[in-house]
């Protein structure tokens, strides 16, 4: 096999593909990508068996037609050294040589007949979400996703797919992320997907896209991207019950100026204590040493008694760098329950600081 292609077509497409490599060990043939060409076309596939990522592009010339793969860091690395110019990539006795003009470079191969298959669209239900608004309510979710939880379920999003809408969600135990798009769906489906998986989406998916599911897998894929991930196998918490029911007080709060006031205060403690009066908020920082940060905000909010309430300030800041309205709402209780901060259908509820 021997193709062509200018440094950046070839460089775009290997930093597109990094996520999906296997890192840690080089052995496998999962740290490696598949180059393929079918029918005038290139396809250049990476997958660490969990997520994997296939992208088809004719911007690569092809001289011969075949099949290699190639270590996906290692050839990475080669390109980003070579020049501007246009980079020959020939397969010649089970090695990979890397050529522009005067610079030369070999590389191991696998048989390319052993890379993992990926799983097929055919006969897989497709689910009919407007896929921009999926994607954007993902992007609004994802900082609430866990990481490391030992409950894997955890680790991902639930996407609760209902008769009249579909629910995204997102925790990480101290708090529930909930992003609902309205709509009408032929039946109910509950999945959930790796908080890796989301980040990829959210990278690679800017438009209409397809998505199919089975049991073990989710595809989407476009013109240029077909998308792969293994879905977690468990059962989400009850999010809904989660949800109070009914809240005593509910006060609109300016977007500017609460996250200008929140940030001052996190210069010396990330834990905020936010006092509620009927004509201002207070804002305190939550530290031991003698250190103390202090601010305040007029704002009529139409509360007859003192409320105090702490929070971790992560929590709201991530909430307001997703909504784009010049003000939110706050709903809550008493001081030790759970409080809702609100943007249309997007929400999340944040456990308070309790001392």
């Amino acid at each position: 096999m021997k193709i062509k292609a200018q440094k950046q077509i070839i460089e775009s497409i290997l930093i597109n593909l990094q996520p999906f490599l296997e890192k840690k060990d080089a052995s496998q043939i999962t740290s490696h990508i598949l180059f393929k060409t079918e029918n005038n076309i290139c396809v250049i596939k990476a997958t660490d068996s969990e997520i994997g990522l296939k992208i088809v592009t004719d911007n690569i010339n092809i001289e011969e037609e075949g099949s290699f793969t190639a270590h996906g860091k290692k050839l990475l690395d080669i390109i980003r050294i070579l020049k501007d110019d246009e980079i020959t990539l020939e397969l010649l006795d089970n090695t990979l040589i890397i050529k522009q003009q005067h610079s030369k470079f070999k590389l191991p191969t696998f048989d390319p007949n052993s890379y993992p298959s990926f799983p097929s669209t055919e006969d897989k239900p497709q689910i009919s979400l407007d896929s921009l608004s999926l994607i954007q309510n993902l992007k609004k979710i994802s900082p609430a996703i866990d990481t490391n939880n030992p409950k894997f379920e955890l680790n991902g999003a639930l996407i609760n797919i209902k008769n009249d809408s579909t629910d995204l969600v997102g925790t990480d135990t101290r708090r529930l992320a909930i992003a609902t798009i309205p709509g009408n769906n032929t039946e109910a489906l509950s999945l959930i997907v790796p908080k890796k998986a989301i980040l990829e989406i959210q990278k690679l998916f800017l438009d209409q896209i397809n998505i199919f599911f089975d049991e073990t897998n989710l595809i989407i894929s476009n013109e240029n991207y077909y998308f792969y991930t293994r879905l977690i196998n468990g059962k989400f918490p009850d999010y809904q019950r989660i949800i109070p029911a009914t809240t005593k007080h509910q006060i609109m709060l300016p977007k500017k100026e609460m996250l200008d006031a929140i940030k001052m205060i996190t210069t010396i403690s990330q834990e905020i204590k936010m006092t509620l009066l009927s004509d201002s908020i207070i804002f305190n920082s939550l530290s031991a040493d003698n250190v103390e940060a202090k601010t305040e905000l007029e704002l009529e909010t139409g509360l007859s008694d003192k409320f105090e309430i702490s929070f971790n300030s992560k929590y709201i800041l991530d909430f307001i760098s997703q909504i784009n309205k010049n003000e939110f709402s706050m709903e809550f209780n008493e001081p030790t329950l759970p409080f809702i901060v609100r943007d249309d259908n997007f929400i999340t509820i944040i456990m308070p600081i309790v001392a």
